[in-house]
């Protein structure tokens, strides 16, 4: 089946579970009940489905996710696309179709190629470079052909989201991400103005729309606070993105989230920040992040919940005791997972 075709025959599958699949409906105040939690698709729907392809978003959607995330970076002639890494070699087949366009260090930067010469890359799943084998190993995962999957630009993925809004009367949420923004303005490429300038294009112009902004440097949300929306006349929320690095051992303090808050309106954490890998099930040790950011007004949103094997930490029984723990034992207000459908239905089961 030709790639076109096999990408609206998926996303006309998904459409039509869209108006039989129910959306929670959070609040934007501290989330105190199951339906005050929030389920951010991570990457879409990507325990099913390629990561950031519209189809896995389109998936996302349908599976009733309050947000669906979008990775952005830049291309050579300044387009946004949708991905999560500065490279292609990891998800497409660009090695292949364009040999010689590879840096000293062997990668190909989506900054040295243009849109027109990206929308010709193949997309599949996560893979090894060296190695070539499978990053995950999700049952039941779509069957991989040659040419199913392409990358798309961030006001595509907003357009199909905002599309969908329109025609099934729900109102999902988009969540970007600003990547590698350092290494974007070393390359002369202003990714975050350029990335809350589409927003605003898109009418996402006030904290009361459905979007959050994040970013894992602290200097960029800074500059995106202080300058970036000022200057274009918005007001978005920002989340601060926490990976647990020695560097950032500051951001885990009382007085670090304090600072933090002065700019942000979120954390998101990986989940080891919150509930120690190490844990037991009789010796559950949580952490204070939850308890700072929410003193100083923040939203907690950790990531990544992942039910592929080895992904459910053992002090969990199962993927949804996992949420379970992490919701209401830890209490964040939401939460990134490549498997929106198994948190949505759990949240619904848990009102």
């Amino acid at each position: 089946m030709p790639a076109n075709l096999l990408t609206r025959t998926i996303l006309g599958a998904i459409a039509m579970t869209l108006v039989a699949s129910a959306v929670l409906t959070p609040s934007s105040t501290h989330a105190q009940s199951a339906a005050d939690k929030v389920v951010v698709a991570h990457r879409g729907a990507s325990g099913y489905l390629p990561e950031h392809t519209l189809p896995a978003k389109a998936m996302a959607y349908a599976m009733g996710a309050h947000y669906v995330e979008q990775d952005v970076v830049m291309t050579q002639d300044d387009q946004l696309i949708v991905l999560h890494d500065t490279t292609l070699d990891r998800t497409t087949d660009v090695a292949e179709k364009f040999p010689g366009r590879a840096r000293a260090d062997g990668s190909h930067y989506v900054v040295d190629f243009t849109l027109a010469e990206i929308m010709t890359l193949r997309v599949t799943e996560g893979f090894n470079v060296e190695t070539g084998e499978k990053q995950l190993n999700y049952p039941n995962r779509f069957p991989m052909f040659a040419s199913s999957f392409r990358i798309n630009t961030l006001a595509e993925e907003i357009e199909m989201i905002q599309g969908l809004n329109h025609s099934t009367g729900k109102n999902i949420g988009i969540y970007p991400e600003i990547k590698s923004p350092a290494f974007h303005l070393s390359e002369g490429k202003d990714l975050g103005r350029a990335v809350v300038s589409v927003l605003k294009q898109y009418g996402y112009t006030s904290k009361d729309d459905l979007a959050y902004v994040q970013t894992f440097e602290f200097e960029e949300l800074k500059r995106l606070h202080d300058e970036i929306l000022p200057e274009l006349g918005v007001e978005l929320r920002l989340v601060q993105l926490l990976d647990g690095g020695d560097e950032n051992a500051w951001m885990q303090t009382a007085d670090g989230v304090a600072q933090i808050a002065q700019y942000a309106d979120g954390l998101g954490p990986e989940k080891g920040m919150i509930i120690d890998r190490d844990s037991t099930k009789n010796n559950l040790r949580i952490s204070g992040l939850v308890g700072f950011a929410h003193n100083n007004g923040l939203q907690v949103h950790p990531y990544t919940f992942r039910a592929d094997e080895g992904q459910v930490p053992a002090y969990a029984d199962s993927f949804e005791h996992m949420l379970e723990l992490f919701y209401f034992t830890a209490d964040v207000d939401g939460l990134f997972t490549d498997f929106p459908d198994r948190a949505v239905d759990y949240l619904r089961g848990r009102q």
